[in-house]
């Protein structure tokens, strides 16, 4: 008896599983919040220069007399002028005022707080020349997130998840696979994609809705309110350490307590009573046995047929997070309220999920993987044409792209782990997930372009996805297939395709000679 039919036994989809999902979900709708949490943390509000310390700013006009006028009448964000100047005239509002000599802004900045009482912008003045440091900020958080994935995941595989519950919900996002309980990989997935993340998408939403409310009244600091706080350590009376991890570190008796207490909680007490620390020896010997059999990272660049999919896949992993996070951080550029969009943008992810996967199991991975980016590619990159002005039709454009690339993560977290064999499953999820870690690393970066021209952070945003798109023509569809388990098993499959090509090009050749012979009767 495997180790999986063990979990079966006490119980695949019952109390406990349901409870363990609940739990695990409740930390996941706040955290998913913080990772675009700079929009309101880091938002420029509107700004220009602070004139001399000496200028009596309660005179009527002191303070237009110092501040240059850009060619829509509103005061430069960078610029003042050396001296006054007064008596200037503006019969549209649209002119720039004077010819005065001006100067960058030496004395600081007056920002608008109407909107944000208070943002790392305005503490730290990032704006004008050190711009370029917001977006810098949310490249190194993402560092962070990568680095604390790395750590948390190592120590979840040393010392447990019940030890490190921060590495349960951060470091493992298969966390619920792991637990005592699963039916099925394909269950995990059904669990922890296409439910807790349009959840924690609807959620992220509501604080934003709630914020909208409330924020003229409140005027409290812009990161207290958009900063939804968890405490998974609250909850970790609840957990039950994975039974897996016990066996993978020989700890039989604890092993059989976690089964038998999931036993008791599912209903199956007759199944848990029949378990014994045989059957148990019995199963992890199998599974040691399989762990001998492991493949390493390295065999992903390799082995010819591994190396194919990883290229592949990791261009989509990429590509996706890439995209996602440069649309979803620069909510200000759509020229509408930044906590309105944040509304849509949460709402969209729901029925962007449901479509996906309904696509999914309909047609396919493979046009499901490749339609999904192609989409949310041309979305952006007809936004970087569309003129400013035209919000509506922007922010429509923004919201079908980011439903697409939302319907892509759910993709390409399912096709990865069909494409790749079981021995490598695991390894090639995590370097998946390493490459949408990079992707959303690089991503603010790209913004910086903008100096060059407005819209070529958009041209480059969708120009990526466009092309990753393209490499889902190099891998082979998994709907309705087995799951490979080893690395021959993946080489198989390919040389069964190749051979079936060959097959149905002999069989065309005797018909074309056939209806030659016809004719020439």
């Amino acid at each position: 008896m495997a180790f999986n039919d063990l979990l079966l036994q006490v119980g695949g989809a019952g109390r406990f599983q349901q409870i363990q999902v609940t739990l695990v979900v409740l930390p996941l709708l706040l955290m998913a919040s913080h990772n675009t949490l700079q929009n309101f943390t880091a938002a420029v509000p509107t700004h220009h220069c602070r004139p001399p310390a000496d200028t009596n700013l309660s005179k009527d006009g002191e303070l237009d007399a110092w501040l240059p006028r850009d060619r829509q009448g509103r005061p430069e964000s960078c610029l003042r002028f050396t001296s006054p100047q007064r008596g200037l005239p503006f019969p549209n509002g649209t002119e720039t005022n004077g010819t005065g000599a001006t100067e960058p802004c030496t004395h600081g900045w007056i920002y608008d707080n109407s909107t944000f009482p208070s943002t790392i912008v305005m503490e730290w003045d990032l704006v004008c020349s050190r711009r370029a440091l917001r977006q810098l900020a949310q490249s190194l958080y993402m560092v962070g997130v990568l680095l604390g994935a790395m750590v948390f995941g190592h120590l979840a595989d040393r010392c447990g998840v019940d030890a490190h519950p921060h590495a349960g919900l951060c470091g493992h996002p298969d966390w619920l696979c792991l637990q005592p309980g699963p039916v099925s990989p394909g269950w995990c997935g059904l669990c922890c994609a296409p439910l807790a993340l349009p959840a924690a998408a609807g959620l992220r939403a509501l604080f934003c809705l709630l914020h909208l409310l409330l924020v003229r009244g409140a005027q409290r600091d812009a990161r207290d309110k958009t900063s939804p706080r968890c405490r998974p350590q609250n909850q970790r009376r609840f957990f039950i350490e994975s039974a897996r991890w016990y066996s993978s570190s020989g700890r039989l008796d604890l092993t059989l307590k976690a089964l038998q207490r999931v036993a008791w909680i599912n209903g199956k007490r007759e199944e848990g009573a029949s378990l014994s620390m045989e059957v148990l020896r019995a199963s992890l010997q199998k599974e040691l046995t399989l762990g001998k059999g492991q493949a390493s990272a390295m065999e992903l660049l390799r082995c010819p047929a591994l190396r194919r999919l990883f290229l592949c896949l990791s261009m989509l992993w990429f590509a996706t997070s890439f995209a996602y996070y440069g649309l979803v951080m620069d909510l200000q550029g759509f020229g509408v309220s930044i906590y309105l969009i944040q509304v849509i943008f949460g709402a969209v992810d729901l029925p962007a999920k449901l479509v996906g996967f309904l696509v999914i199991n309909s047609m396919g991975r493979r046009p499901a993987q490749m339609a999904s980016l192609l989409l949310a590619g041309v979305c952006i990159l007809i936004n970087g044409v569309v003129p400013q002005d035209q919000s509506i039709v922007r922010t429509s454009l923004a919201v079908l792209g980011k439903g697409c690339l939302a319907a892509s993560f759910n993709c390409i977290f399912l096709y990865t782990g069909e494409l790749y064999p079981t021995v490598i499953r695991q390894t090639g999820l995590g370097m998946g997930s390493t490459l949408a870690r990079v992707g959303s690393i690089v991503s603010p970066l790209v913004s910086m372009t903008a100096e060059i021209y407005p819209s070529v952070p958009l041209f480059i945003y969708g120009a990526v996805p466009v092309a990753a798109s393209a490499a889902t023509v190099f891998l082979p569809e998994t709907l309705g297939q087995p799951l490979p388990d080893t690395v021959q098993d993946v080489e198989n499959r390919r040389r069964g395709k190749r051979r079936q090509q060959r097959q149905e090009r002999k069989q065309m050749v005797p018909l074309q000679a056939s209806a030659q012979a016809k004719d020439g009767l």
